[in-house]
């Protein structure tokens, strides 16, 4: 395993819900990891926001260990959500809250 990948993996086990964003959760860079957080943030969920752009190594890295071509990307309890098409759409439909409520991570 690669040294980035060792580094995606420690991060996405180390916290219970973790958003790979551009930008931060106070201040993203792009308006799809904007809508995510934003959701994230509706749902009254603690989140651990993960800025791509601080490494070019960790911007290709995330997307090749996921084999998941775009970013912002949601891990869930080490599990892989989505982007944030998939987010927003399970925002829309109640599954995201679900999903948070069933991993006991709703406060």
């Amino acid at each position: 395993m690669s040294e980035i990948n060792q580094k995606i993996k420690d991060i996405i086990s180390s916290k219970d819900i973790v958003l790979f964003m551009k930008g931060t959760p106070d201040a993203p860079q792009c308006g799809f990891s904007m809508a995510v957080s934003n959701i994230l943030k509706n749902l009254n969920v603690k989140f651990e926001g993960v800025n791509v752009l601080s490494s070019d190594e960790l911007r290709q890295g995330i997307k090749e260990f996921t084999d998941w071509p775009t970013i912002p990307q949601l891990y869930v309890k080490g599990e892989f959500v989505g982007g944030c098409d998939i987010v927003k759409e399970m925002f829309e439909k109640g599954e995201l809250k679900k999903l948070f409520e069933d991993k006991s991570l709703l406060s």
